[in-house]
C-alpha cells in the first residue's frame, strides 16, 4: 500500500486514519532519510490516539512513552545508538506498551519485537511517499481495515481524501 503525502496535512491525516483503524497491540518501524517525516507521522499518529501535550522526539531520550486509553505507546528513536544490546537498558517491557512506533529499526535489529507494519518514507518533490508494508496477520489486517475505509470521511478531513486517491490509482 503506497501513499502521496503532498503536505503535512496529508501525513496528519495518514496518522489519523492509521490511529483509527489500529489494531490492539503494533509494532510499526518506521524507516528513511533523516528528514522524510517519521517522527512528523508519529507524532500524528500519537495526536490522533488522544496524547495531550507536548509530543517530543526521543532523539536524545531514545524513548518516550505515551499513556494511551489501552495501554501504552513507546517512540523510540534509534538513530544515536551504537548497538542494538543498549536497547536492554532502555526497560523496555513489550507487556506494557500496546504500540511501538521506533524510528532507525535496523540499528536495534536483533534486539526489536518483529514488526507488525512496516512504512518507508521518502521525501518526493515537495512531499513524501509513504509505503506500507504488513509484517504479520495483525499487520495485514491493519492495512485491510485502512484500504476499506470508506472515504475516512467519518473521522478524517480532505487531505485523507487525497490519500485514498493515490491508493485507488
Amino acid at each position: 500500500m503506497e501513499f502521496f503525502l503532498p503536505d503535512s496535512d496529508a501525513t496528519d491525516a495518514l496518522g489519523r486514519a492509521l490511529a483509527a483503524t489500529r489494531p490492539t497491540q503494533a509494532v510499526v518501524h518506521l524507516r528513511g532519510d533523516l528528514g522524510a517525516g517519521k517522527s512528523t507521522l508519529a507524532r500524528a499518529l500519537l495526536r490522533a490516539l488522544g496524547v495531550q501535550g507536548a509530543i517530543r522526539s526521543p532523539t536524545y531520550t531514545l524513548v518516550e512513552r505515551y499513556p494511551l486509553p489501552d495501554g501504552e505507546a513507546w517512540h523510540l528513536d534509534l538513530y544515536r545508538i551504537g548497538d542494538a544490546g543498549e536497547l536492554d537498558f532502555l526497560g523496555l517491557d513489550d507487556a506494557v506498551a500496546t504500540l511501538w512506533l521506533v524510528e532507525w529499526p535496523e540499528r536495534g535489529r536483533g534486539s526489536l519485537p518483529p514488526a507488525d507494519l512496516a512504512i518507508d518514507l521518502a521525501v518526493e518533490g515537495d512531499g513524501r511517499r509513504a509505503r506500507l508494508m504488513p509484517g504479520s496477520e495483525t499487520g495485514r489486517g491493519w492495512t485491510a481495515r485502512l484500504a476499506t475505509t470508506p472515504t475516512c470521511a467519518d473521522h478524517l478531513s480532505n487531505p485523507c481524501r487525497k490519500i485514498r486517491q493515490v491508493m485507488d490509482n
